[in-house]
Order: C-alpha cells, then sequence, then structure tokens
C-alpha cells in the first residue's frame, strides 16, 4: 500500500485528475454499469465539499477581516496598489457578466431540484439577500447559507481588529487549520472526478462533454478579456504610457510559472524577484505582493460569476441589471476571500449562487464540474492573479514616483 502511494504521490493533483477525467470518460462510454457504481465515488467527493466550504468561507473572511489592519496601516504606498487590486476584482466580475449574456452556457448534468424561490427583479433579490444575512450564524453554517456566513464572518473579523494579536493569531490558526483540511477533501478529487465523470456520461452521453468545453471556452474569453483590455486599462490609467511590454513582461515571467503551480503562494518568490528587478522599493512589494495573493482574484471573480450563470441559465430565471452588479459585487468579495489552495476559487460558488435561491446541492455539483474544467480553468486563473500582482505593483510604484 505503501508503495502504491508513493507511486501515485509522484504524480501532481492536476496530472492525477487528468488521468482521473480520461479514466471516467472511458469508463462513461464503454461500462455503463461499472460507472453508475463508481457514482459512489463522486458522491462522496461533493458531499465532502458540501460539509467544509461553509466552515472555510467563514473562517477566511473572519481571519482575513481581523488582520487586515495589521497588514496595511500607516503603509500609504500600498494604498494606490490596494486600489487598483479592489478595482481589477471587480472589473472582472463585470466582464464575466457581460460574456456570460453574451454566450449564455446551459450545464444539462445539473440536478433538477435546483431553485428555492426565483427572485424576478433586484427587490427580491435584495429582500432575500437580508433576510439570510441576519440569519443565526450558527444555523447559517449547518444550512449553508453562505450570505449569513460571509455577514457574520465580517462582523466577528471587524470586531476581532479591536482584540490582541494572540486572539487574532488563533482565528488565524484556525483558517489553516480548515484550509488543512480542504486539502486533504481536495485529495480524493481524482477519485471524485473518476465517478462524476465515468456515471455522467453513462447517463447523458457525449452531451456533458460539450457542456463542459463550452464552459472552459467562455471562462477562457472572460480572463482573455480581463488580462488584455481591463488590466491594460487601469495601468494606462495610472501611469498614462503604453501598458503592453509591461502586461507581456508580466505574463512571461510571473504568469508562465504560476501557470505551472497553480498557487500564487508558491509564486510568491517569482514575483519578489520580479518586483526588484522592475526597481520597486523592497518596502513596498514585501507588502503588496503577499497582499496581492490573497485578495488581487480577478481569475477567480470570473470563475465564480460564469459558474454562477451557467446556473442561472440552465434554471432559466432571469436576471436584471440590478442584480448582475450586485452579483458582480459578490464574486468580487468572495474572490478576495478565496482559499489558497488549488481549486480554492470554486468553493466560492455557491455564495454566489445563493443570491438566485439556487440550492446548494447544485452549487456543490457546480464545484465538482469545476475540478473537472480546473485541469485548464485554475492555470489560467492563477497566471493571472499571480501576475497582476506584480503588474499593478508596478503600475502604481511607477504613478506615485514618476517613473517610467
Amino acid at each position: 500500500m505503501r508503495k502504491l502511494l508513493n507511486f501515485i504521490n509522484q504524480y501532481s493533483l492536476i496530472q492525477q485528475i487528468f488521468i482521473g477525467l480520461i479514466l471516467g470518460i472511458i469508463i462513461g462510454f464503454t461500462s455503463s454499469t461499472t460507472a453508475h457504481a463508481l457514482q459512489l465515488l463522486g458522491d462522496i467527493f461533493v458531499n465532502g465539499l458540501k460539509a467544509i466550504a461553509p466552515v472555510l468561507v467563514f473562517f477566511l473572511i473572519m481571519s482575513a477581516i481581523s488582520k487586515y489592519k495589521t497588514s496595511t496601516e500607516n503603509q500609504s504606498a500600498i494604498r494606490p496598489i490596494l486600489v487598483l487590486y479592489l478595482l481589477g476584482t471587480f472589473a472582472a466580475s463585470v466582464v464575466a457578466v457581460i460574456v456570460s449574456f453574451i454566450f449564455p452556457i446551459t450545464i444539462s448534468s445539473l440536478p433538477a431540484a435546483a431553485v428555492q424561490s426565483s427572485p424576478s427583479n433586484i427587490l427580491d433579490v435584495l429582500h432575500s439577500l437580508v433576510m439570510k444575512m441576519v440569519d443565526n450564524p450558527v444555523d447559517a453554517l449547518v444550512s449553508a447559507n453562505y450570505i449569513g456566513i460571509l455577514f457574520w464572518g465580517l462582523v466577528f473579523g471587524f470586531a476581532l481588529r479591536h482584540t490582541s494579536d494572540t486572539t487574532k493569531k488563533v482565528v488565524e490558526d484556525g483558517a489553516e487549520v480548515v484550509t488543512k483540511a480542504v486539502r486533504f477533501v481536495i485529495s480524493f478529487a481524482p477519485l471524485g472526478i473518476l465517478g462524476l465523470v465515468a456515471s455522467t456520461i453513462a447517463t447523458t452521453g457525449a452531451e456533458s462533454l460539450l457542456d463542459y468545453l463550452q464552459l472552459v471556452l467562455v471562462l477562457l474569453l472572460a480572463m482573455a478579456v480581463v488580462t488584455f483590455v481591463i488590466n491594460p486599462i487601469l495601468v494606462y490609467w495610472k501611469t498614462r504610457s503604453n501598458p503592453y511590454p509591461l502586461v507581456f513582461q508580466c505574463l512571461r515571467e510571473s504568469g508562465l510559472t504560476a501557470f505551472f503551480t497553480r498557487s500564487s503562494a508558491a509564486n510568491l518568490p517569482i514575483n519578489f524577484a520580479l518586483c526588484k528587478k522592475l526597481g520597486v522599493k523592497e518596502e513596498t512589494y514585501s507588502i503588496s505582493i503577499p497582499l496581492g495573493a490573497t485578495i488581487n482574484m480577478a481569475g477567480a471573480a470570473v470563475t465564480i460569476t460564469i459558474f454562477t450563470l451557467a446556473a442561472v441559465h440552465t434554471k432559466g430565471i432571469q436576471v436584471d441589471f440590478l442584480s448582475a452588479i450586485l452579483l458582480s459585487f459578490v464574486a468580487a468579495v468572495g474572490a478576495c476571500g478565496a482559499s489558497g489552495v488549488a481549486g480554492g476559487s470554486l468553493l466560492l460558488i455557491p455564495l454566489a449562487c445563493s443570491l438566485f435561491g439556487i440550492d446548494n446541492t447544485v452549487a456543490m455539483q457546480l464545484v465538482a464540474i469545476g475540478f473537472i474544467v480546473g485541469v485548464i480553468q485554475d492555470s489560467v486563473e492563477t497566471a493571472i492573479n499571480s501576475s497582476t500582482d506584480v503588474l499593478f505593483t508596478v503600475a502604481a510604484d511607477r504613478s506615485v514616483n514618476g517613473k517610467d
């Protein structure tokens, strides 16, 4: 058994997921009996995600808010970078909304029982939002009420800012413990995806593969618009010079490594070295780059928005303009709290889905689909997130110091 585990562990998680995906496709087309038996693996994986995701969101939000003050206090040089981080993340979610409405995606494999109550306009959405916010915090965790979890996470997080550093460290350690638990669940993703893909193909045939391909294409389109249109506009706004040389340098020297490591945290040394090479002061980038790895999540915002609207389109829920803007805001906030593990942004999808009364069971099914397409999506998302940390840090630094 130990030799088998050592053999498996020599391959990265993304390679294991890819193998599980291929085996699932083969079994789904060749043996429906085996495929339906393997559905148990997919159900276990999805239920594991459902169990840990509410706790993860609560601790991540609470921990991030509680230490926010100490991370940026009296750091005036960080403020313009922080503005770019937040603007970029929100703009990315808006782009994802626009792309989703131009190219609406439906997913045939989603369960039928999806909508608790379909909101017809912004007033319905806001009423549902307020009621979920003031839910009992314990009940919010038990029932996976992500709006309530977000609200109470913010409340407790702001309250913790006035406590001792020891108390904040306890909360931060709690978030780390939950994150490690999530890593444990995600380590079973290859088996879960094997079961999900095999059973889905045995039931729906090649139609589900077409859905996944369309989903990936829309995700890549939205991320490309963010990378080559939105980000350059923000950089030009700060520097008043041609942004593309800097954009391409950041993609080449930071985004490429992040694409393969699929971890913004693992890419921190690369980003530190690139910032130093581009003339940014160490006292600036030593704060802005780790901060960006936490809250500069344009790729995550795109992922959360696209997946949520895929469920919305599948269930025929009508979304007006103001509801779409509210979704962009929630997706941006959720992205800023995305976990540092591979596929962490996927676990924030239920938060956005809850805006439209989409059942948690369906939302977690979307998360599972996200791990399937994550072979491509998560790599591209990480490349955008990490390279943009350097891009915005350099742009803001040049704006403040008048550099070319």
